[in-house]
Formats: structure tokens, C-alpha cells, sequence
């Protein structure tokens, strides 16, 4: 008889259990009625993120998938990074971290940018001051190669009161730079060591260089870096046709 009750007993509880359960999972004071948002909320609104992240949201504050959340808010334009709690009885809280863009990315046509942290990412460009950005090429895969060695040269064009508008690497693993004076440099293939060598001397010579011709290194309208014992070198201004200028030094 002990035996037979003690299973009746353990029968009630495991069905007051799972009576328990159920009432939790269906009752609707426990259906997620808010979401909160905190952190970087710069480029985004309330509207953005309900149209965006609501939709994709199922379940009560019991059974919703917070990794799910979490990448709901992560595939909104300029969402870098969610956290998402629960807060008891029917609430979600997430905090939200943006991008911060340091360049745009790609081709013009391209609606991409890269962050401080080198991570390739879709927003409206529109919603930069594009002006104040450089603009980085390169395979998507290899953007933090293509940051760190903008990061690399800025200093040493800088030290020669030049900007960089665009960094590129070509498909074939050649650097280009265009400078902000519209001048367009092939520095060809190297290391961040090769490219500082390389670029140092160019710059120590290039003012001697253009003072031959009666001009200044604001001249300067291209250069090929990639000849191992020099390099050549385009003038505005400068040609070598007493005509049509199509060939230059």
C-alpha cells in the first residue's frame, strides 16, 4: 500500500507540474508586452527597430529564443552588437551597440562601409558626412588588412602634408593609393616595412624631382612605385609632347 501511494503521489505531482507548466506557458500575462532599448541608439528609432525585429519575435517571455532576438537586432542597419535579457513577467531588454564607421567601403555604387573594427557592413551612407570619410577597396574578407595598412600610411603621407581619399588593394594584391590632391600612386605589392622603405624615398626625392621641371610636389598627378630601381613619375603641367601631352614624366 506505501508503495502503490507513493506512486499516486509522485503521478500528482509530476501532473501538478505539468499542469504548472502549461498554465505558464499559455497564460497571456507572461506574452511579451514591451521591449526595451537601451545603449547606442544613434542611427536607429522606435519605428526602425519594431518594423524590424518585432516580426521575427515568437513565443512568451518563457520559450522566445533570445540568441534569435539577438540576431533579429543585429540584422538591423547599424546594429554592430545585442545583448538581450528577460525582465519578469513580459518584458525583454536589449542594449545595442552601432557601428562606428571609419571608412566607406567598396565602389561608390556600393551602399557598404568599414568599422573601427574593420568589419564590413550595409547602412545608408547617406547618413554619414560622406566628405570627412575615406573610401577602402578590397575583398571583403581581407578588409582588416586593408584598415590596418591605411592606418599604416596615413602618418607617412601626413608627414608630407598629403591625405588619403582612397586606399585600394587590387585583386592582384597590388596597393593604390589616390591622395587627396587627385593624385594616384601604385605602390605594387609589400609588406607594411616595403611600403614605408619605399614611400620614404619617393617622398625625400619627389620634391627634387619636380624642381627640375619648375614645379612643386602639388604637381604631382601619379607615380609607379612597383620599379625596383626608381620610379616614374606624372606631372600637371609636364609632358614630353610638344603637343597633345598625352605622354608624361
Amino acid at each position: 500500500m506505501n508503495m502503490a501511494a507513493a506512486s499516486l503521489f509522485v503521478v500528482f505531482v509530476l501532473l501538478l507540474l505539468g499542469g504548472t507548466a502549461w498554465w505558464l506557458l499559455r497564460h497571456p500575462v507572461f506574452a511579451i508586452q514591451a521591449i526595451t532599448v537601451q545603449g547606442e541608439v544613434t542611427r536607429n528609432n522606435a519605428i526602425t527597430l519594431r518594423a524590424n525585429v518585432v516580426p521575427q519575435l515568437q513565443g512568451n517571455f518563457f520559450t522566445i529564443d533570445l540568441n534569435q532576438t539577438k540576431l533579429a537586432f543585429e540584422a538591423v542597419p547599424w546594429v554592430r552588437g545585442a545583448v538581450v535579457h528577460r525582465d519578469f513577467p513580459n518584458r525583454l531588454r536589449t542594449v545595442l551597440v552601432e557601428h562606428e564607421p571609419m571608412a566607406l567601403w567598396g565602389d561608390e555604387s556600393a551602399n557598404k562601409m568599414v568599422n573601427q573594427q574593420s568589419r564590413v557592413f550595409e547602412a545608408n551612407v547617406e547618413d554619414v558626412d560622406i566628405d570627412k570619410l575615406p573610401r577602402l577597396k578590397g575583398p571583403d574578407a581581407q578588409s582588416a588588412a586593408v584598415v590596418q595598412m591605411y592606418r599604416h600610411l596615413l602618418p607617412i603621407f601626413g608627414a608630407v602634408d598629403m591625405g588619403i581619399d582612397q586606399l585600394e588593394l587590387t585583386p592582384r594584391g597590388s596597393w593604390r593609393v589616390l591622395t587627396d590632391r587627385g593624385a594616384l600612386l601604385e605602390l605594387g605589392r609589400g609588406t607594411e616595412a616595403e611600403m614605408t622603405a619605399q614611400l620614404q624615398v619617393f617622398f625625400k626625392t619627389l620634391s627634387q624631382v619636380t624642381a627640375r621641371y619648375g614645379r612643386t610636389p602639388n604637381a604631382l598627378a601619379g607615380a609607379d612605385l612597383r620599379h625596383k630601381d626608381g620610379y616614374a613619375l606624372r606631372l600637371r603641367g609636364v609632358t614630353t609632347l610638344d603637343t597633345d601631352g598625352k605622354k608624361k614624366l
